[in-house]
């Protein structure tokens, strides 16, 4: 990023940051009622529209119900799970893994973190009722993982979210450290080799989405490009991983210092209006509201206050204002959420965004809302 540009938007931030504190932290918590019924309407629209949850998914071409689109939306299913234990999401979830037999597109070997993303739903059901066999093709894969040598699997920032967690909480059931260092591993890999020298960048605390935006690569006005859902991915990943990772576990301070760097970034490129521009130091690439980005960082400040990690004076209002904006300005009265980007991995993908269209896939965005939703229920606790 342009040091010029840079101490413009950091020094303007601090000029306005007392007018907009003032005004922000006299905003309300919402109620916990209402929170609840907007996640139970957003998925009850879900529900409704894919009655059958082995139903492949048909867009460009024909996919399978398990793909990591399908499998984000799980995660925030059972998140809602958690909060409101109907057995009708019980079953919805049981009854996708049981479709699909606990396992992945491309099979028990798959290197690909998109494939066993699944597992982390697989995971939760298993911990519900620990039949061996849920965790059968889990184990297989990520043993294979821990049992071969490469750490460089993770090539895209995305992956982070659909990989990590899996380790994390495979470390846990099976009290094995080997699954939590072959994780670490890999994190660090992609943080700090892939590309020329890893995608992230400790200068601005954000993430290059993956080898081909990192310098010299450029957004139209000069500055990085930092992809917004991209980056929310690894701050869901950093929040999932902290929620399972026992407090002694040496890694868990890289992780906590990562995540309070992603989200004292993000202050001050908040829009106006709450939500979080597709390109993060590019507001003119395909600017607008867009709320799976918006979701994923409403999801890591809100577990951020709630844990101590973040302040809560100074995340509160960035995080309120956020949330505010997705429930009143992208949710429909019959529970579709606009302004949702299409799949991509940079912001003139899956344009444009708009409060009606309908993305290539709704669920995942609608898993990024019920992650953030379940975090702001606990914070109104």
């Amino acid at each position: 990023m342009k040091k010029t540009t840079k101490l413009k938007t950091w020094l303007a931030a601090l000029l306005l940051a007392p007018v907009f504190g003032a005004a922000l932290s006299a905003q309300p918590l919402p109620d916990r009622k209402d929170i609840l019924e907007v996640m139970i309407k957003t998925n009850d629209y879900f529900m409704a529209k894919w009655p059958d949850v082995g139903k492949t998914i048909i867009t460009n071409k024909e996919r399978p119900s398990n793909i990591w689109t399908r499998g984000v939306y799980y995660e925030g299913l059972m998140a809602l799970h958690q909060i409101y234990p109907l057995a009708k999401y019980h079953q919805y979830a049981l009854d996708w893994a049981d479709f699909h037999q606990w396992g992945f597109r491309g099979g028990n070997t798959t290197r690909d973190a998109d494939n066993y993303c699944a597992s982390q739903t697989y995971i939760d059901l298993y911990k519900m009722n620990p039949q061996p066999e849920r965790l059968t093709n889990t184990k297989i894969n990520m043993d294979m993982l821990v049992h071969t040598p490469q750490l460089d699997d993770w090539s895209w920032i995305d992956a982070i979210q659909m990989g990590m967690p899996v380790l994390a909480e495979m470390g846990v059931l099976y009290n094995d450290s080997r699954y939590w260092d072959k994780m670490h591993g890999m994190y660090m890999f992609t943080r700090n080799e892939h590309g020329d020298n890893g995608l992230w960048n400790p200068e601005d605390g954000l993430w290059w989405r993956d080898a081909d935006f990192d310098p010299p690569y450029k957004e139209p006005n000069g500055e990085d490009c930092y992809w917004s859902r991209g980056n929310g991915w690894v701050v869901a990943a950093l929040v999932r991983v902290l929620k399972t990772l026992p407090e002694d576990v040496k890694y868990r301070k890289q992780y906590i210092a990562d995540l309070k760097a992603m989200c004292k970034a993000l202050i001050p490129i908040q829009r106006e209006d709450g939500f979080w521009n597709v390109s993060l130091h590019d507001p003119t690439h395909f600017g607008g509201k867009e709320t799976s980005g918006t979701a994923l960082f409403v999801y890591g400040m809100a577990y951020g206050i709630n844990t101590g990690i973040l302040d809560r004076k100074t995340y509160l209002p960035v995080m309120l204002k956020a949330w505010n904006a997705m429930v009143t300005e992208a949710i429909h009265d019959n529970g579709f959420i606009g302004y949702l980007q299409s799949t991509g991995k940079e912001p003139k993908d899956g344009q444009p965004v708009t409060y009606d269209k309908q993305p290539d896939f709704e669920d995942y965005g609608l898993g990024c809302f019920l992650l953030a939703a379940s975090e702001m229920y606990r914070l109104t606790e």
